[in-house]
């Protein structure tokens, strides 16, 4: 099974600070063989990794990068550039803001035959259970 991991595993795979640094590692062990990033999460990554509002050790831009660097040179991954078009019909079932990107990378996930590997068990109702793998929050 290939895994799409959303911006918030990657966080909490990179940063032992991360509220599931541990869980992430915990899943991590026991479930991917193969994983993907694209662009919406690589961005994420940095722009989240280099905001001082939201990591207390936050580095700039270029560090975020290069521990980015590291982590998808790591064995297994692959990096999805063909993304899938908008479709208005995408978004009839989303409860709000926050699904707009979690909504997009399911789709993402099913058109490279994979799963969208995340934390947030607030987008099942709007997955397909083909497309998803909850990571548990506790180790």
């Amino acid at each position: 099974m290939k895994y799409l991991l959303d911006t918030n595993l990657l966080l909490a795979l990179a940063w032992p600070n991360h509220e599931f640094h541990e869980s992430a590692h915990s899943w991590w062990k026991k479930s991917p063989k193969r994983w993907a990033t694209c662009a919406i999460t690589e961005l994420g990554f940095i722009r989240l990794s280099s905001n001082p509002a939201f990591a207390r050790d936050a580095v700039t831009q270029y560090e975020a990068a290069e521990l980015l660097d590291r982590l998808i040179s790591l064995e297994q991954h692959e990096y999805w550039e063909r993304l899938p078009h908008l479709e208005a019909r995408q978004f009839r079932g989303i409860m709000g803001h926050k699904q707009v990107n979690d909504t997009y990378l399911l789709k993402l996930a099913l058109l490279h035959r994979g799963k969208l590997a995340t934390f947030d068990s607030g987008i099942r109702g709007i997955a397909r259970p083909q497309s998803l793998e909850l990571v548990p929050s506790q180790p």
